[in-house]
């Protein structure tokens, strides 16, 4: 009887995880896969031959499923770029929220969330070249693009220039365009610049740099700042 008592307690322990939430079931994990596996085929092609030339048959045979999960998961093709964009999306603010920690002093954690903003627009320009086309053409779908994308990455970013003293200190319209012009300088030196006007990586990301500074150097200090030998790498690495 006490062995009996010993192997369900097991089980029930075995079944929780360590954040005590139930692992996902062997269903749930393939049905993710299986999407993310159809994302990353999407884009892929997407990129190579444009939005209108691919197939729902050729993502299918890419990602090796069934073409009928494409309408299964994402109700067709259309579908398939606002997942593009979530996917993108929450694997940059997880990127943030996990890899890039805060800075001590207000100046250097705008120049490196430019840094970080300048990285992903460039890492985000095959989607981007899809995107960007898809949102001229299809006004419902450039709702969604800004609704997901800018705004989820507008509230990471505000919640990081938040804490800073500086940032509380700035009225309510003057906080938001600072957020903002983050990703804007992250989408013309990181997006614009180099994959469009094909102008040097490297010296895209030094005028992102030298623009960021001059911005933020103009926003009053609470206290006193002084210049660090942080500074001088972000954004030159």
């Amino acid at each position: 009887m006490k062995s009996s008592k010993q192997n369900s307690h097991r089980q029930a322990v075995s079944a929780v995880n360590l954040n005590g939430q139930k692992p996902r079931s062997r269903r749930t994990r393939d049905r993710a896969g299986k999407k993310q596996a159809l994302i990353l085929a999407a884009l892929k092609l997407f990129a190579s031959k444009g939005y209108d030339a691919t197939t729902t048959r050729e993502i299918a045979a890419s990602a090796g499923c069934a073409e009928g999960l494409i309408h299964r998961y994402f109700n067709g093709k259309a579908g398939l770029l606002p997942a593009l964009m979530e996917y993108r999306v929450s694997q940059e603010v997880a990127d943030l929220a996990h890899h890039i920690p805060p800075a001590p002093t207000f100046e250097d954690e705008y120049l490196q969330l430019v840094n970080w903003a300048v990285k992903h627009m460039w890492e985000d320009r095959e989607f981007l070249r899809v995107a960007i086309p898809r949102a001229l053409l299809d006004p419902g779908f450039g709702q969604v693009l800004r609704q997901v994308g800018p705004l989820q990455r507008a509230r990471a970013i505000g919640a990081r220039l938040k804490k800073f003293r500086e940032s509380q200190a700035l009225a309510e319209e003057e906080f938001d365009a600072l957020v903002q012009s983050v990703s804007v300088i992250g989408f013309m030196f990181g997006f614009m610049r180099p994959a469009v006007l094909r102008q040097d990586r490297k010296a895209s990301t030094r005028m992102a740099f030298v623009i960021a500074k001059r911005l933020v150097r103009n926003i009053p200090s609470v206290d006193p700042v002084h210049p660090t030998a942080r500074q001088a790498a972000l954004l030159l690495s």
